[in-house]
Order: C-alpha cells, then structure tokens, then sequence
C-alpha cells in the first residue's frame, strides 16, 4: 500500500495512546484526519485543539464527506474496537483500505531506519528516553511513545522522518509488523494470556519479532533473558551496564560501561532500578546507532520522563503522591522497590485498581504477593476494559490473599477520604484503568490537607 496516495485518514478509537499519536503524525504530515472514539478524554480534546474532529457516537453519518472517497482513504482501527462496531463494519463492507496500527506503523517504518522498543514492561519509559536523547543529538526522527512525554508533553517526537522510534507492541502480536534495524527486548514475563494461552506462546512471539530484524540489524536483550543479542544491566557483567550506583538529592549518579569506554558520574532523574536499566538499553541503542557517548550523557540528563510512569504529584516535608501506570506484579514489585529506595525510612499506603479480570484471575497469587510489601493498601474494584466479568474474580477475592491486615476494599466515591485517613507519608497510586482520573482530586485533597 502507498500512503503517497493516501489524503484522508480516519482513525476508530483514535482517543488510544498509541493511535493518537498516529493521528498527530498523519495530520502534521498534512493529511486530512478525523476518528471516533468511545468516550472523550484530555487525548482527544488535544486532538481538536489540533484541528483533528473527533465524534463519540458510532454512526456513519458523523463521518464527513471528504472520507467517502475510497481511492484516497485509509481506515485505521485498534483491535480493542468491538467486532459489531458499526462505522469499522461500513468500511469494510464498501472496501475501504482498511488496517490495524500495527500495520500502519509497518508501513511508516519500511521505508526510515526503525529502532523499536519490545518487552513485557518498560517499553513505553525506554522508547521516550531513546526518543528524547537522539532528537537531543539533532536526529531526524519521528517518535511514536506509548505516553505523554514529560520533556515534550506529547506522545509524538518530531524532527524529520529518516529515522524511526517505535514502541513494538506485544498484545495481539503487533510488533510482527515491524522490520527493524535495530531492536531491543527489556523483558518477556508472563502477560496477555487472554491472547497468548500460555508463556510459551509469548516466548515464541518475541522469537518471531528478533527473526523479522533486518538483516544486518541488531539486537539488544536484557541480561539473564534466553536469547542472543548485544547484553545490557545494572551493575552486572553485561556489554553495556551502569556500574557505582548511587542516589545523590533524589537521581541516579552511575558510571556507564560500554563495550569500548567508561564514562563516569551519568545523572538520570527517574526513580527505580527498572528505570535505570531502561535508560542504560536506549543509551545502548543509540550508540549502536553510531551517536557520540558523551553527548548522549548530556541528553540522558535532561530527561523528565513519561506521565503516569513514578510521577512525582506531590513531594513536601509531610507527603509524597506518586502515580504510576503499573498492572502487572513484575511492575507492582519495580514501583516498590523504587519507593523504598527513594524513602527507605517512610511507610507506604498503596491505592491499586486491577486492570482486566483475565489478568487477575491469571496472576492472583502474584498480585497478592506484590501488594503485601506495602504498609497499606486501598484496594479498588477490577477496572474490566474490554472483558466481561469472570465469575469468582473480583477485588475481594483478590484483597482475601493479601497477607497483611491494614487492607480494604474502596469505592471511588469514598477513595479520598479514606486517602486522608492513612498513616503513612507516601501514598502511591497504581494501575492502568481510569485510576489516572482521580489523581487530580487525590492531589487537591493531599495539597489542602498539607
């Protein structure tokens, strides 16, 4: 497909993070775009303040004229839209060019150089660091982040097109769309069950993805995963790691060895020993990509991160609020061991919202287990995204195999004032459903309070 041709694009379910950057992409490119999308969100009001019509009732009739026209039309649609959806049915009964993201994203990176982010966890963080430091070395690339940059407030880097940085999607194998030149995988833990059945499926789809590499492309892997490629660490034996670890007024000073060189007293601002390893493979990436080492270091540390990934809401003498997107216990366990890092001596309340009844019932143990480390814990009900209800999952089952009794089961109604009431200094708030849209109040309230 040519997207030379292409003049319109319309995007079903373009409020998704992955799709609007997309759609920013289309329209700075100068394509005429518009899209639906279920519900509206502070994405898609950015989108019409970018000129972009976004409608959020599925008919056909919303749709403008100009996107009529089949021969000049792409359709872009997110596999998490519904099979009956009554817009994405009309396309493809009438033959419109109709594809997934994923697929788009293919087509965009055939034809530029393609670094792309996979894993399991931390693909979003890695991708916005890579991003961040090479168009701080004045490459000409597009950026497409799976977050809100904190640097650029937007999920889109832009300065050229000679260069692609992507965020290889897992879910629904996605990322086999791609053909990069050179890729990194960060993890390959257990997730997405409901697609994959079991593990040993999910390992073989990232097998897949290191096969569709380019043929001179490279490929970097994190230390102790069970594939070939260029290592990389924390404080290990890997080809590029960060080494004297240490936190100096609230970031990570490390000395940076790579294959060739060590460059000591590296600065990065993010919490987390996961986030350091994050910023070690796309400081990896980018001199495998042929960039200066020590104009990477100067980029490294005016990195400010990725919205709902350890973002600092509050930070006083009486409180912290921290809100991250993490959903997964590997994740849980990493925001964890950040905060005890950063506040060693301070209890710590947990306020998680479970995302997909799938994922609970699959990892309910580990849950448990995960959300145990706190000193508190608020619990909310499963956010159920695209699922129905599993009978027999539900948060109560989930909160009965936390081991600690200061614990309980929260309504959003009553979230702030049970917030108040804690006993601990840092609160945290964790999951990926519309927890985020309560981290406005929960910060008002801790801020009137302090």
């Amino acid at each position: 497909m040519d997207l030379e041709r292409i003049h319109n694009v319309y995007f079903i379910g373009i409020g998704g993070i992955g799709m609007s950057a997309l759609a920013r992409y289309f329209k700075s490119s100068g394509k005429h775009v518009a899209g639906y999308d279920k519900t509206e969100t502070e994405l898609t009001k950015t989108l019409v303040d970018l000129g972009i019509k976004v409608h959020y009732e599925d008919s056909i009739s919303n749709v403008d004229q100009a996107f009529y026209n089949t021969s000049t039309t792409l359709v872009v649609y997110t596999p998490a839209v519904p099979k009956d959806h009554r817009e994405l049915a009309y396309f493809k009964h009438n033959r419109y060019d109709v594809l997934k993201r994923s697929e788009v994203l293919g087509l965009i990176t055939k034809h530029s150089f393609c670094l792309a982010v996979a894993g399991t966890h931390g693909k979003t963080t890695t991708t916005s660091i890579l991003g961040h430091i090479m168009y701080q070395c004045d490459v000409k690339l597009t950026a497409f982040l799976g977050g809100i940059s904190e640097n650029y407030n937007s999920n889109l880097i832009e300065n050229g097109n000679e260069v692609s940085v992507i965020e290889a999607d897992e879910f629904d194998r996605s990322f086999l769309t791609l053909a990069p030149n050179i890729a990194c995988i960060t993890s390959m833990d257990a997730d997405h069950l409901d697609i994959y059945g079991d593990a040993t499926e999910l390992i073989k789809s990232f097998e897949a993805f290191v096969g569709k590499l380019k043929p001179e492309g490279k490929l970097l892997v994190k230390n102790g995963l069970p594939l070939k490629g260029i290592t990389y660490g924390v404080e290990d034996d890997a080809d590029y790691s960060a080494q004297q670890v240490r936190v100096e007024n609230g970031a990570y000073v490390f000395d940076f060895k790579t294959p060739e060189t060590l460059v000591e007293k590296v600065r990065f601002n993010l919490p987390g020993r996961h986030n350091l390893a994050n910023a070690v493979v796309a400081m990896a990436m980018a001199i495998e990509f042929g960039l200066p080492v020590h104009d990477l270091v100067e980029a490294l540390a005016t990195y400010k991160g990725v919205k709902r990934r350890f973002t600092y809401q509050i930070q006083s003498e009486d409180c912290v609020f921290v809100d991250d997107y993490a959903h997964h216990p590997a994740e849980i366990n990493a925001v964890h061991q950040a905060v005890r890092e950063m506040y060693p001596n301070d209890k710590v309340m947990a306020v998680f919202q479970p995302h997909l009844f799938s994922r609970t019932r699959d990892f309910g143990k580990e849950f448990a287990e995960s959300l145990s480390q706190f000193d508190e814990l608020l619990l909310l009900d499963i956010y159920p995204a695209r699922e129905l209800p599993i009978e027999g999952v539900n948060s109560q089952w989930l909160l009965d195999m936390v081991s600690h009794s200061n614990k309980q089961l929260v309504s959003k109604a009553s979230l702030v004032e049970k917030i108040k009431a804690r006993n601990s200094r840092v609160v945290l708030t964790i999951g990926a459903g519309d927890i985020g849209a309560e981290v406005s109040k929960i910060k008002n309230a801790l801020s009137r309070e302090n």
